[in-house]
């Protein structure tokens, strides 16, 4: 898990799907939610540091103070979605979008939560919407993309991850794993390798990489290269599915 933190917003990675926190208000309208606003910075603060019931509570408050505070509700949505309360969220986002129906991170966020459900078409409705609002949101292309390679629509996939990429450098890892992914599973074993190459370069430490690109270079016939995958991945400490070790043993003539 990947965290950007500042007073105002959080970006947070659920595995592969990327939720943000809504940013304060400002000038006279933050005077007047004075106490409500509080409660809300102190309630992603608590989010944080992974103390969620507090965090909630704390946006219950908030929303005790000023029922329209949309993005109180968006904030305790995203915290649902942490602990996988994935129907709550959408309940809490649709009243965010009630209040704002403009809200592009409420529909961003919503659609990480319907695809965590597996309900991709109702993803990709909402990251639309939000690229509608707001045509530079990487984060939705991101998400989008990510519905994208999960209905197998491996090339509106890649768009999706490539666009993220040029426009939001935070997102480099994750989007150059799931665009490699996304070429894996369209037979473009270069490309996979180039793209799990690179993330692995802004982070050597990410298992998944070394196990997509071991299997590209097992599918080039490249089996020493595929080996040393393996043998990183087991340096890290995990364990590899014993039916591929099979198969590459078998292909390479090497035990190991």
């Amino acid at each position: 898990m990947k965290n950007r933190v500042n007073k105002s917003n959080w970006t947070s990675v659920l595995i592969v799907l990327f939720f943000l926190f809504s940013c304060s208000p400002t000038g006279e309208e933050q005077i007047e939610l004075k106490d409500a606003q509080a409660y809300n910075d102190r309630g992603f603060t608590y989010a944080e540091k992974g103390q969620f019931d507090q965090a909630i509570s704390d946006f219950n408050k908030a929303l005790e103070m000023n029922p329209n505070l949309a993005m109180a509700y968006n904030n305790r949505g995203r915290v649902y979605a942490l602990k996988r309360q994935f129907d709550q969220a959408i309940l809490d986002f649709n009243r965010a979008l009630e209040i704002d129906p403009r809200y592009a991170m409420a529909y961003n966020n919503r659609s990480g939560a319907y695809a965590k459900k597996g309900q991709y078409d109702k993803a990709i409705s909402d990251s639309n919407r939000a690229l509608e609002i707001n045509p530079s949101y990487a984060e939705a292309y991101y998400n989008r993309g990510f519905a994208y390679t999960k209905k197998g629509q491996y090339d509106e996939a890649i768009s999706d991850y490539s666009k993220a990429l040029e426009m939001n450098t935070l997102l480099l890892s994750e989007a150059y794993t799931n665009r490699g992914f996304a070429y894996m599973k369209k037979g473009q074993y270069d490309q996979a390798i180039f793209d799990c190459t690179k993330a692995l370069e802004i982070n050597p430490t990410n298992m998944v990489d070394y196990r997509h690109r071991s299997r590209a270079y097992y599918l080039k016939k490249d089996y020493d290269k595929s080996w040393d995958d393996v043998a990183k991945i087991r340096e890290l400490g995990h364990e590899i599915a014993p039916q591929f070790i099979d198969d590459l043993r078998k292909a390479s003539g090497r035990q190991k």
